[in-house]
């Protein structure tokens, strides 16, 4: 009989022996394994760093430009570029083979890119607050987790922090896809001149939310922005339909108050959650799954096309039959996709009125130039609020 049969023949009667065995050839293969992970790691780690410093020599680049021009309107060089990092992300899922999903994998350069611009020019966005909003995750997803976010208590105080200077960049919501459009931001384009630079489309998913002290039996009030409660409706009549259901002013406000309240629970997404360190009792609770909302990026620059992009205009019409027919047929002829038109009251005037409009392309675009410019005669006023990237994650 040779060794190995007699080795086999000991091993089927000694099954302990076998397992051992085999036991101590998983150890090794994991070893190895993980000993790869960590090679993996190593230069992965390199790799972000060589970006870090390209990413630095860059902003070396862009202050020596400056300092040559000597122009006083350019001192401040533009560190973040929009159609720069759509074209980067974009092209990070084009060429992603898995298993990692192409939308996880722009998440994660999304974030390398956000501590790389950090390196560059520290970011600084505000946002329509408070902390934990759906406006402040919707920061996060567009900026990444290094930009430095701060909460403000209006629309219109978003505006005025990003025309003052104070913030690089300012997140406001535009639209619901339940709900509809967001008056206050678009009213706020009226009054100001900072232009869109970005947009952010954001699956809004509530979670019912506790405290690590709330007396789950005893719930007698559940808090939430109106909307939110309007958007669980049916969730709450089927599984708390004898809960008072309190509306404050942002689905953050509602998550803060659970922290001294053992008889509350709130509606809220994702980044409440963490920031106010609460329990997910139950997740996705929306009536709607595809509810979505849009966020728009304001800044005062304008930005170069990206090759996916939407332009938005603001129209000052006479008051005559047709005119919204007249506006519109130079978007027709020029094949000009039109993907949205809202009407404002034009303050201070009575009855008279202002178009938002959405369209796909850039201004630099000819088509879509050449509608605008044939919009402009028939018009009282048109202004380009900006040319910007459609929402890549």
């Amino acid at each position: 009989m040779s060794e190995q049969s007699s080795k086999q023949n000991t091993n089927h009667l000694n099954p302990t022996a076998a397992s051992t065995s085999d036991t101590a050839t998983d150890q090794e293969f994991l070893n190895q394994l993980r000993h790869s992970i960590d090679a993996v790691d190593t230069e992965i780690h390199t790799l972000i760093n060589d970006r870090a410093k390209l990413a630095q020599q860059v902003a070396t680049v862009k202050k020596e430009h400056v300092a040559k021009i000597g122009v006083a309107a350019e001192q401040n060089p533009i560190f973040y570029r929009p159609e720069r990092e759509a074209q980067v992300l974009k092209a990070v899922m084009e060429r992603n083979t898995g298993p990692i999903a192409d939308e996880k994998m722009a998440r994660l350069f999304r974030e390398i890119m956000s501590v790389c611009l950090d390196l560059e020019a520290p970011q600084r966005i505000a946002f329509l607050g408070p902390v934990g909003t759906f406006t402040h995750a919707a920061a996060l997803k567009h900026f990444g987790k290094a930009a430095n976010t701060v909460p403000m208590t209006t629309i219109t105080d978003v505006f005025r922090e990003v025309e003052a200077g104070t913030a690089m960049y300012g997140v406001v919501p535009v639209e619901n896809s339940s709900e509809g459009v967001v008056n206050h931001t678009l009213d706020g384009f009226l009054s100001s001149t900072l232009k869109i630079i970005g947009e952010v489309e954001l699956p809004i998913h509530q979670n019912f939310l506790v405290a690590e002290h709330t007396k789950v039996d005893s719930l007698s009030r559940i808090y939430s922005h109106q909307q939110s409660l309007a958007q669980c409706r049916h969730w709450l009549d089927v599984n708390f339909p004898n809960v008072e259901r309190v509306a404050v002013s942002s689905n953050g406000e509602a998550a803060r108050r659970l922290k001294n309240e053992w008889h509350s629970a709130a509606i809220a997404g994702d980044v409440a959650a963490a920031e106010y360190d609460l329990h997910k009792l139950y997740s996705n609770i929306e009536d709607n799954p595809s509810n979505t909302t849009r966020f728009l990026i304001v800044g005062h620059e304008a930005i170069a096309p990206s090759g996916q992009d939407k332009t938005s205009i603001v129209v000052s019409a006479h008051d005559k039959a047709g005119a919204l027919i007249e506006i519109l047929k130079p978007l027709s002829y020029h094949g000009v996709s039109m993907t949205s038109i809202e009407t404002r009251p034009e303050r201070p005037n009575k009855w008279a009125y202002v178009f938002f409009i959405d369209m796909n392309g850039h201004i630099q675009d000819v088509n879509v130039s050449a509608a605008i410019d044939d919009i402009r005669p028939l018009v009282k006023d048109v202004r380009v609020l900006g040319s910007y990237p459609k929402a890549v994650l």
